[in-house]
C-alpha cells in the first residue's frame, strides 16, 4: 500500500547535489514494504492450513497489519517531525525486522496469536517507513521532477507485487493440502508432524527478510543523507485548521469513505486469491501462488497503462470506467467456473491499479493549505484493509467454505467507487 504524503520542505546538504545513493536507498524501502504486503496473499492460506483456522480467523493477518497502519498514521507523522527522516527510517526498519524475526518462535510453537503480534509490529514499522519515505523521495532532487521520482519509486512497490508471491510460493507453500476428513483420519503423530512442517516453512524466508532489513538499517546509519528543513511560512504556522474541520469538504469526506472501500476490495482480492484459484479454477496450491505473481505483474502494468491513458481523459472518467469493469469482473469471479475465474482475478489486478492514487488526488483537489489534514484522513482510510477481509472470510465460512461467494464484498466496494467517480468526487463550494 502506498501512503500519499504532502510536504513543504527543502533539502540542504552543504551545497552538494549527489542524491543518487540516497534515492536508491529510499527506493529499496518501497520494494521492501511491497514485499511485506504482498506476502500476505501467500501467508493467509498457508497459516489457515498450518494453524487450522477458519476463513475469518485467517483474515486477521490483514487486520493486524492494517490496524497498525490506522493506529500509527498520526503518531508516525509526529515521530517524523521529532526524529527527522533518517532516524525515523532506521526505527521503522528495526520494527519491521523485529516483526519478521518473531515469525520464528511463532512457527516453533504454532501460535497464531504470536503471528498476529509479529504482523502488527511489522505494520507499525511499515507505517513509519511509508510516512517518511514518500515525501523524502518527492523532494530528493529537482522540484519539477518530484512526480517522476515518486512514480519511479512506486514502480518498485509494483515489482514487489509480482516478486513476493513467487518467492512466497517457492519457499513457503508446500503444495500439500488435506481436507478436514483426511486430517482426522491421520494418526496423531503424523498429523502433528505435517502441521509442524507447514508452520516451519515461514521461518527461513522471514529470517532472511529480517536480516536484510537490519542490513539496510545499518547502511542508513552510515550513509550521509541530505538534511530536510521545513519551509512553512508564517501564515501556515498560524493556521488552526483542525483535523475534523477539513471534512466540511464533501468531496474529501466521500474520498476517505471510498478509499476505505477500495483498500478493502484490493486486500480481499489478494488475500483470498490462492483459495479462489484452487476452488474456482481447480488449480493446485503452488500453481495458484504463481498466478498470484502474474496478478502482481498485471497490477504493475495497469498502473503504467492508466498513467498513459490519463493524458487523454480525466481522472474521474477513467476511475469510473475502471470501477465499472472491476464490478463486471468481480461478478464473473463469483458466478464463473474454470480458468475464466483466474482471468477475471487477473483483470481485477490490472483495473484496480490506478484506483488508490486516483481517489487520493481527487480527494485533495482544491484544498490548498488544508491538504495535509486531508491527507491524514485518506491515509487512515486504509483501515478498510483490516475490516473487509474479515467480513469476506465470515461470508465464506457461512457459505460452507465457498470462496467465490466472498467476492461479493469486492463487488459492493466497486459500486461505491463507481458512485464516487460519477458523483461524489465533485468539489462543492464551502464556507
Amino acid at each position: 500500500m502506498e501512503l500519499g504524503t504532502q510536504t513543504n520542505a527543502k533539502l540542504t546538504n552543504g551545497g552538494g547535489r549527489n542524491y543518487l545513493l540516497p534515492f536508491v536507498l529510499i527506493v529499496s524501502l518501497f520494494f521492501l514494504w511491497g514485499m511485506a504486503h504482498n506476502l500476505n496473499g501467500v501467508l493467509i492460506p498457508h497459516l489457515k492450513k498450518a494453524c487450522q483456522l477458519d476463513n475469518s480467523q485467517s483474515a486477521l493477518v490483514d487486520t493486524s497489519i492494517f490496524l497498525a497502519y490506522f493506529i500509527m498514521a498520526l503518531p508516525a507523522g509526529y515521530l517524523l517531525r521529532r526524529w527527522g527522516y533518517k532516524l525515523s527510517i532506521i526505527m521503522g526498519l528495526i520494527a519491521f525486522a523485529i516483526g519478521a524475526f518473531l515469525f520464528i518462535p511463532a512457527a516453533d510453537y504454532r501460535m497464531y496469536e504470536l503471528f498476529l503480534l509479529a504482523l502488527f509490529i511489522i505494520g507499525c514499522g511499515l507505517a513509519v517507513l511509508e510516512t517518511a519515505a514518500n515525501p523524502y523521495a518527492a523532494i530528493l532532487g529537482k522540484p519539477e521532477a518530484a512526480t517522476h521520482r515518486l512514480n519511479l519509486a512506486a514502480s518498485f512497490n509494483g515489482l514487489a507485487a509480482m516478486v513476493a508471491p513467487i518467492v512466497g510460493t517457492a519457499f513457503i507453500l508446500s503444495g500439500k493440502s488435506y481436507t478436514d476428513v483426511e486430517l482426522q483420519a491421520m494418526a496423531e503423530a503424523e498429523r502433528l508432524a505435517y502441521l509442524t512442517e507447514e508452520a516451519a516453512s515461514v521461518k527461513a524466508p522471514y529470517f532472511v527478510l529480517g536480516f536484510i532489513l537490519l542490513l539496510v538499517a545499518v547502511v542508513f546509519m552510515f550513509v550521509k543523507l541530505p538534511e530536510i528543513k521545513e519551509a512553512e511560512n508564517e501564515t501556515e504556522k498560524n493556521e488552526k485548521t483542525s483535523l475534523f474541520s477539513v471534512l466540511r469538504h464533501k468531496h474529501l469526506a466521500f474520498a476517505a469513505i471510498t478509499q476505505f472501500f477500495y483498500v478493502g476490495a484490493q486486500v480481499c482480492v489478494t488475500s483470498f486469491f490462492i483459495r479462489m484459484a484452487q476452488q474456482g479454477a481447480g488449480v493446485d496450491e503452488k500453481t495458484a501462488g504463481y498466478y498470484l505473481g502474474i496478478y502482481g505483474l498485471l497490477f504493475m502494468g495497469g498502473r503504467f497503462v492508466g498513467t498513459f491513458l490519463l493524458r487523454y481523459t480525466t481522472a474521474d472518467r477513467l476511475l469510473a470506467l475502471y470501477a465499472l469493469v472491476c464490478g463486471a469482473l468481480a461478478a464473473v469471479a463469483v458466478l464463473g467456473s474454470g480458468m475464466v475465474v483466474l482471468y477475471a482475478l487477473g483483470g481485477l489486478g490490472f483495473f484496480m491499479s490506478i484506483m488508490f492514487p486516483t481517489i487520493f488526488s481527487l480527494g485533495i483537489a482544491g484544498l490548498g493549505k488544508e491538504t495535509k489534514q486531508a491527507s491524514s484522513w485518506l491515509i487512515m482510510a486504509i483501515v478498510g484493509g483490516a475490516i473487509f477481509p474479515y467480513i469476506t472470510g465470515g461470508i465464506i465460512d457461512l457459505a460452507d467454505d465457498n470462496t467465490q461467494m466472498g467476492y461479493v464484498v469486492p463487488f459492493v466496494c466497486y459500486i461505491v467507487i463507481l458512485w464516487f467517480a460519477r458523483k461524489g468526487c465533485k468539489p462543492a463550494s464551502t464556507t
